[in-house]
């Protein structure tokens, strides 16, 4: 069972944007400056894209590779995957993720309008209604 992570896609403006750099070659390259201690368990699970403090969609992780500077290079599969909205608050960096809080892929024709929107659903959560 792999270990994801979240990551905040900060400098894309919209989920077309993120798509759009993520599928753009035969793989995507983010960069850190630290490898997450735990990178050997990532291999093979996800990285899950936080946008508007709501977690949207997420990556295959391929592997990690160290640049000539010093940081590291996220390798991630070209395919960007639509999540079910989940509330998520923002953080700096990467955080881990385990398979068991990760929100589920959308399917096929799914629409994520079909589902209550993150920031709606946290703070319902909140009140206590949800």
């Amino acid at each position: 069972m792999p270990l994801s992570m979240t990551k905040i896609a900060y400098r894309s403006k919209s989920l077309d944007s993120l798509r759009n750099w993520v599928e753009a070659g035969p793989e995507a390259h983010m960069r850190t400056r630290y490898l997450p201690k735990r990178h050997e368990e990532m291999i093979g699970g996800s990285l899950y894209w936080i946008m508007d403090h709501t977690i949207v969609a997420r990556c295959e992780i391929l592997g990690f590779e160290q640049r000539p500077d010093g940081h590291w290079t996220i390798r991630l599969a070209p395919k960007l995957i639509r999540v079910e909205p989940r509330p998520k608050r923002a953080h700096q960096g990467w955080r881990y993720l385990a398979e068991e809080d990760a929100p589920r892929d959308l399917t096929d024709g799914e629409e994520p309008g079909d589902v209550m929107p993150g920031r709606l659903a946290g703070k319902l959560s909140k009140l206590g209604l949800i």
